[in-house]
């Protein structure tokens, strides 16, 4: 009788399980164990496959719920569950595993097919993630509690003993701030930069990882780390500010790793560092602007004060010249002085209209005809205003606007315009009955300094597209019902929105 050496396809299968590099389970409905592979034994922490199989799937699921979705999604033979679930080994650890299942049918029996991979590291890192997203996120903070927080983090998952923010001034690196469980270093400290790893991070504008210092420190140099410390391991990025190597973000400790820091870990120290080089940008520019701010305020006062003062003075002696000695050169002078009036209060206007408006309320449409109206030298204008709801806004800046709004219009569409102020689903509109703006000159008359009228200064569109701006709002500009300029401000927020 000759003899067969082919296995079965079931021992097949079971073959090719065992070499899965993931665990694999087949249950009963019930949730008795039938078989597992040795990878799923050492996932599960159990002493045995036999230690497995006398067991329920019950006693890993953390709660009943879990285990009833899951079934829940398996009504179907052939259907696959794709799960993330935390479970307990025998061990009593948790873990988290993904759990990829289907249905099948083996003698007449409904069984499930699992194939578990543990996904805890993965986890993990998205939770240092969202703790991470979640620090940089919060402007409650200072940059130094949000750089705190980060090293805090980063030493956590990282498991080192240090982990600084530090800035290289010339051959000094001085430490500016500092997670660490002891006062070996505090925010302050200055050493020799040749004394540190940090030179080489710096130097060549790369993350320096050190897994062990003495074994992996670059071959052109004898450095060992600090020996103030005894740092043995390190890695540490290259912090930027522009073009310029403002310090680094490093972690390091004391004792040497058998290994390398994990391509993870180095890409959570690049992360970090990144977001520190861009807030150390964005504080710059913050305070450069902060700087031009409060220069263009000085600028303000000196206009406002120093510079109108003798205009009045100028503007009065010429009008009492021209009363007792009529002449056309006077008459001019009058004029002259009246038009750099006229600009200083644009140029006033203008220094103000662009600051950020951080607080709003609630505006009635009635002040743009009872009072904002009045303010300005109308003529034989009209106003319209066909708004119901209130603008959430700041009432002077609006009032700015509305009022240079109108002046344009009366500058470009005669004494007797009309013009009407009319509510969009987002906003509202100005727009008068007059000549209008070109379609090629639309985009310039934005700019200071650009004017077609006569009298005009240039500047009150500029102010008008500043408040918007300050507002965070939008501006088009567009052509009105009747020919004349139609200025559509969107984004806008009303009472009750």
């Amino acid at each position: 009788m000759a003899i067969s050496n082919q296995k079965s396809d079931e021992s097949r299968y079971e073959d090719l399980i065992e070499t899965l590099p993931i665990g694999y389970a087949r249950t009963t409905l019930s949730g008795e164990f039938l078989s597992v592979n040795s990878m799923f034994v050492a996932m599960a922490g159990g002493d045995s496959r036999d230690d497995i199989l006398s067991r329920g799937v019950e006693k890993f699921y953390q709660d009943r719920e879990t285990r009833e979705a899951v079934l829940s999604t398996l009504d179907e033979e052939g259907k696959v569950c794709n799960e993330e679930l935390k479970v307990t080994t025998l061990t009593g650890k948790t873990v988290w595993v993904l759990v990829t299942a289907r249905a099948v049918e083996i003698d007449g029996e409904r069984c499930f097919d699992a194939f578990v991979q543990d996904i805890t590291d993965r986890r993990r890192r998205e939770d240092v993630l969202r703790e991470m997203h979640t620090v940089i996120s919060d402007r409650n903070r200072t940059f130094e509690q949000q750089v705190q927080s980060l090293l805090d983090l980063g030493r956590a998952e990282l498991d080192t003993q240090y982990g600084t923010l530090s800035e290289i001034r010339g051959e000094e690196y001085i430490f500016t701030i500092v997670s660490t469980d002891d006062d070996s270093i505090q925010a302050g400290d200055v050493v020799p930069l040749e004394a540190t790893n940090c030179e080489i991070a710096a130097t060549t504008e790369r993350t320096l990882v050190l897994g062990d210092v003495a074994r992996d420190a670059p071959e052109e140099t004898d450095r060992i780390g600090y020996s103030e410390w005894g740092v043995s391991c390190y890695v540490g990025a290259p912090v930027l500010l522009g073009d310029e190597v403002y310090g680094t973000f490093c972690f390091y400790g004391s004792e040497p790793r058998p290994g390398q820091f994990s391509q993870w870990e180095v890409t959570l120290v690049d992360l970090m560092s990144r977001w520190v080089s861009s807030e150390l940008q964005r504080k710059q520019t913050t305070d450069e602007l902060q700087r031009k701010n409060e220069q263009l305020e000085q600028f303000a006062s000196i206009v406002s004060h120093d510079l109108r003062n003798p205009l009045n003075v100028a503007q009065g002696r010429a009008k009492l010249a021209a009363e007792e000695h009529p002449s056309e050169h006077l008459d001019q002078v009058i004029r002259a002085h009246d038009r750099m009036e006229a600009l200083i209060d644009d140029l006033l206007r203008l220094t103000l209209a662009g600051e950020r408006v951080e607080e709003r309320e609630p505006i009635d449409p009635s002040v743009f005809g009872d009072a904002w109206w009045k303010n300005v030298d109308t003529r034989e204008a009209t106003l319209r205003v066909n708004v119901e709801r209130r603008i959430r806004a700041d009432p002077n800046r609006l009032q700015q606007l509305f009022e240079n709004l109108v002046r344009n219009a009366i500058e470009h569409g005669g004494n007797d315009v009309r013009v009407t102020v009319g509510e969009l689903a987002d906003g509202f509109c100005v727009e008068d009955d007059g000549q209008g703006i070109p379609p090629d000159e639309r985009d310039d008359v934005l700019e200071a300094g650009y004017s077609t009228a006569d009298e005009g200064t240039g500047i009150g569109l500029r102010i008008v597209a500043q408040v918007v701006e300050a507002h965070g709002w939008e501006l088009d500009l567009t052509e009105g019902a009747e020919g004349g300029a139609r200025f559509e401000i969107t984004g806008v927020e009303f009472d009750g929105n």
